[in-house]
């Protein structure tokens, strides 16, 4: 059975159809925010215009490619090359698949199947050409976010990070001070940028494992993406994350920084403060705003590509750290070198072996879901006995066995005493 609700992509379509609807914007602002021809966005605006929202859903969502290879056999495939045909190409591979192991497939087929593991690329590779890029002409279009590590305090206080997002359009700024450039300090300023902005349509960022990383091997083999915690809370968001290759590519942040470590080191020293969290307090009633008023300027559209402001309780449900665990036998989760023994609910009932979301927020409350039920445990000591109650527990040590006795008779024992009387009588063989 298919869905029967919206996907991301097609909600999207109905907010800036709604807004078109509206007249806060045109058609050609929205095809370009959609990224969509001018005449697809007419066919969108009138079927929306017609039956609302439910006209943008696409026909055959939920259904199956008839064409489509069972994932069996791709993995299959997949593997197979990966083990005896590494150093082939596509076409190559294809015809030795369907000649010596009966497996036929597309080379077209295979060539997309092997770039989406990345296990195969084009060979001859041309110098890259470079080109400098123009920014964006929509306020919110695309956003810059970098952190940069510097002495902020001087000699007053230790080396902190600023965590720092640019407006590609207009250069609006905003920062925020953390000990490390880590999640919760990505989701500390991205999150009072939606707070006064709204939601940006992407992120500019580099390749630290805070924003993106490469798949691993099984991802490789099953053609999953590979997501960071940050980039799962961007995606719930609706934000794309596009990783830059090097530091002159997001130039505009970049050049920020070495703003931001003349200036605002000089003001904070002017000021007085000797520690970061009176310094984001000057952030936020001083500097930025007069950092914003000198430094950024009008978009080349006047158009808002953010999308609207969630509400304080939609962004604490998304800014969480989530992971996947499996329960045991005696209903206990572990996680991150902790124990959690769940309380036996009357339903949902869960299976051992069932797979748990465990979540975590910035403030470390856990909770732990199970098909959207939010289950009920409590925490116990790994060394406790409260274990031993629930089924599939490791049974208590047996009490050792007694020595056993000596099996040597005495000196005077009967047996000796009758063995050494055979020994001195002679005995005759029957022949004689």
């Amino acid at each position: 059975m298919g869905r029967t609700g919206l996907s991301r992509k097609e909600l999207s379509r109905v907010e800036v159809m709604g807004r078109v609807k509206a007249h806060s914007l045109r058609l050609c602002e929205a095809a370009e925010m959609l990224g969509l021809s001018y005449r697809q966005s007419k066919r969108i605006w009138a079927r929306y215009r017609v039956d609302g929202a439910k006209a943008l859903q696409h026909g055959n969502c939920g259904r199956v490619s008839n064409r489509a290879y069972p994932s069996k056999f791709r993995a299959a495939v997949l593997k197979l090359v990966q083990a005896r045909y590494e150093d082939f190409g596509p076409t190559l591979a294809c015809e030795h698949l369907a000649s010596d192991d009966g497996l036929a497939v597309h080379a077209e087929t295979l060539r997309r199947w092997l770039k989406e593991a990345g296990c195969w690329q084009r060979q001859r590779r041309r110098k890259p050409y470079r080109q400098r890029r123009e920014a964006k002409a929509h306020l919110g279009e695309l956003v810059q976010l970098d952190g940069s590590f510097h002495h902020w305090l001087e000699e007053r206080g230790p080396r902190g990070c600023l965590m720092h997002m640019v407006d590609d359009a207009t250069t609006q700024a905003q920062g925020w001070f953390s000990a490390e450039e880590s999640i919760w300090a990505a989701v500390a300023v991205l999150r009072r940028w939606i707070e006064r902005y709204g939601v940006p349509q992407a992120l500019y960022t580099d390749w630290k494992n805070v924003y993106v990383r490469p798949p691993n091997a099984q991802e490789r083999m099953r053609g999953e993406p590979a997501v960071t915690q940050f980039g799962r809370m961007c995606a719930k968001l609706g934000i794309e994350i596009i990783a830059a290759s090097s530091p002159q590519a997001k130039g505009r942040v970049e050049r920020a920084h070495g703003t931001h470590q003349d200036r605002l080191v000089k003001k904070l020293r002017l000021a007085g403060i000797a520690d970061y969290k009176a310094a984001n307090a000057y952030l936020d009633a001083h500097y930025l705003a007069d950092h914003n008023r000198r430094y950024a300027h009008a978009a080349a559209a006047a158009a808002d590509y953010h999308r609207r402001r969630p509400t304080a309780r939609q962004l604490d449900e998304i800014f969480w750290l989530e992971e996947e665990r499996v329960v045991s036998e005696d209903w206990v989760v572990r996680y991150q070198n902790r124990l959690l023994q769940l309380e036996r609910p009357s339903r949902p009932r869960i299976p051992p072996k069932s797979r748990v979301l465990v979540r975590e927020n910035q403030a470390g409350e856990t909770a732990i879901h199970y098909r959207d039920h939010r289950l009920v445990f409590r925490e116990v000591k790994a060394a406790s006995t409260e274990l031993s109650e629930g089924r599939g527990a490791a049974p208590s040590p047996a009490p050792p066995s007694p020595k056993p006795k000596s099996c040597i008779p005495a000196p005077d024992h009967p047996w000796r005493r009758n063995r050494y009387q055979q020994m001195k009588t002679p005995t005759f063989s029957a022949a004689w």
